[in-house]
């Protein structure tokens, strides 16, 4: 059954071209891990990748803003083929801000996903603002949404089935899943 959503949030949702993301508690749970050599490691939810690839090809833009450099991040991202990487940014609103320019949109059409004080500054520019709840408290409080599943958890794949549900999208994906590619 598709969620039922509130007025305001399937408003909001219905006009969203762009969802752009925070990577550590947002496609993470935020957790850093390093082996003995100084290797970085980070898991990623699968739910997640299928939800921003189903995004992409309803034609909305996908874009992650971090504020740290690194090449997992990279990568992750490049296997899901989003074409907007934008490592190294604390100064998350004003990146998200250039990036909207750059794409010639407009705030409201904008959904941002993020977890913490530097994400704040782009979830209130953003036409739908969201978070986890495993976010900060204060940013809880600021953000437009809090999703059900955590960070790392399944939150950005809740997302992507929200604003493909508001746009009226999802159903005809899920139906193509129930198609038997092999009829014989």
């Amino acid at each position: 059954m598709l969620p039922t959503l509130p007025d305001y949030l399937n408003q909001r949702a219905q006009t969203i071209q762009l969802l752009a993301l925070d990577v550590d508690g947002v496609m993470t749970d935020g957790t850093l891990l390093f082996s003995a050599l100084g290797d970085e490691l980070k898991a990623f939810n699968i739910l997640d990748g299928l939800g921003i690839k189903q995004l992409m090809s309803a034609g909305i833009e996908v874009a992650v803003i971090t504020g740290r450099q690194s090449p997992l991040t990279a990568r992750r991202i490049g296997d899901l083929g989003i074409p907007h990487l934008l490592q190294g940014r604390e100064d998350k609103g004003v990146a998200l801000k250039s990036l909207v320019r750059e794409l010639g949109l407009d705030a409201e059409s904008v959904a941002y996903m993020g977890d913490d004080l530097p994400d704040l500054p782009a979830i209130r520019y953003a036409g739908l603002g969201v978070t986890v709840p495993n976010g900060h408290w204060f940013v809880r409080q600021h953000a437009d949404f809090c999703t059900r599943a955590r960070g790392g958890r399944g939150a950005v794949r809740e997302l992507c089935d929200l604003i493909l549900t508001a746009q009226g999208r999802l159903t005809a994906m899920l139906d193509g899943f129930l198609q038997d590619p092999d009829p014989c």
